[in-house]
């Protein structure tokens, strides 16, 4: 543990919900009364930012900073992993994972106007968060004192955590039994814990559900809209031009009422362990999927093949953490450089759950209908010269079948 006597003030990371509500006065009990300046980072939670203020003075802080993040989040975090086309596991698409360094970078920020002599979050020692936080920390303020209490402290769980909450006189918004651990921003919204422990129960998704609806309370009607890129960014939705905060809320907002992007699965955390989580990602899904079919016309072949070999381990590294780092950078920069062409428009039909192309168009489109055509192509493709192609390819095979043969006999 950390020599005490030399923090004085302490910068914590501030959500207001179960773990940062009691961290507080823990921190004030265990480290000789330091100030406390809580910093709570919109990233697009929405409701669970209104009265933190109030609480986290009235629980021991000297005051709180919320700091709007929700455009640099957007711009600087997800547009690059879209970009890059990266999932973790095929399957996750990073809300929780890459909100961590956005908000960390701004803690050593003010950790640094503050001459804090520490920062603290509330992350768990069994969770990805808390290395995503302190490998940001380590980039941006390498002697930063860093403390975690649920590395040190005896509280165990979270109903200990509420019964210490309550012992104080914390209010929660939670009670034992709606006590999902929950991570919600602009991108997603993720739930862990209570039944969904067990990968044998079926989620309950119209209890679960806060972004939107199940795929079988979608309306019976399906919605169409049409996503513009530039260089693989979005910029407009059916012709209107819009900011990046508006253009993903927008797209929730589609999203959520037809039920898309729930993802139910078991993942493999960096600490070692497997976990199971249920997220909503109802504007990202669609964002995703528009971009993959824009570069289904706009990639070559080769590069097309190379990227998604890179979008694995972006999305590795983002789920470790490991967002400041000479790697991911430079796999940002190969990103970039693919993204020249990934300019047009991407028409969806959305329907319940489902998000399905409806038309493709780019001024760099790379298909060819004159050649790929069954009819005539005026010449265009000699298909004689297939004959040649398939002997020089299928060479290795007929070389290794003769001399088997020989061999055998």
């Amino acid at each position: 543990m950390e020599n005490k006597e030399n923090i004085k003030k302490i910068v914590l990371a501030y959500s207001g919900g179960l773990d940062t509500s009691i961290i507080i006065p823990w921190l004030k009990e265990n480290y000789g009364n330091p100030e406390i300046i809580a910093v709570s980072a919109d990233v697009g939670q929405e409701s669970e930012l209104e009265g933190l203020e109030e609480k986290a003075l009235k629980t021991g802080a000297s005051k709180l900073y919320i700091e709007d993040l929700r455009k640099e989040f957007i711009e600087d975090y997800i547009y690059p992993t879209v970009q890059a086309g990266a999932k973790y596991e095929d399957k996750y698409l990073l809300g929780t994972s890459f909100a961590r360094p956005v908000i960390a970078k701004r803690l050593v920020e003010i950790a640094k106007k503050e001459g804090a002599d520490a920062i603290c979050h509330g992350c768990t020692g069994k969770g990805n968060d808390q290395v995503r936080f302190e490998l940001t920390i380590k980039a941006f303020a390498p002697e930063m004192k860093i403390i975690a209490p649920w590395r040190i402290w005896n509280i165990k769980s979270r109903e200990e955590e509420i019964e210490y909450a309550e012992a104080h006189h914390i209010p929660l918004k939670i009670t034992r039994e709606t006590n999902y651990s929950k991570d919600k921003n602009l991108w997603h919204l993720s739930h862990e814990g209570l039944d969904l422990e067990d990968p044998a129960n079926e989620p309950d998704y119209d209890k679960i559900c806060e972004l939107g609806v199940s795929p079988w309370a979608a309306p019976d009607k399906p919605t169409y809209l049409t996503i513009h890129f530039e260089k693989g960014i979005p910029t407009a939705i059916d012709g209107k031009e819009m900011d990046s905060v508006s253009l993903i809320g927008k797209l929730n907002e589609v999203g959520g009422a037809n039920g898309v992007g729930l993802c139910d699965m078991v993942e493999n955390r960096l600490v070692g362990m497997k976990s199971r989580g249920v997220y909503e990602t109802p504007g990202g899904t669609i964002l995703y999927t528009a971009h993959e079919l824009l570069e289904s016309i706009c990639l070559d072949k080769a590069t097309m093949h190379f990227k998604q070999h890179v979008a694995i381990k972006f999305g590795e590294m983002v789920y470790d953490g490991q967002w400041f780092t000479p790697l991911r950078e430079a796999l940002s920069a190969f990103v970039t450089e693919t993204q020249k062409t990934v300019t047009g428009d991407v028409k969806l039909k959305i329907y319940k759950g489902n998000v399905m192309n409806a038309g493709i168009t780019s001024p760099y489109s790379l298909y060819s209908e004159d050649i790929a055509t069954f009819d005539d192509d005026g010449g265009a493709y000699h298909q004689n010269d297939a004959e040649g192609f398939i002997n020089l390819f299928g060479l290795p095979i007929k070389v290794k079948a003769l001399l088997d043969a020989k061999k055998l006999k």
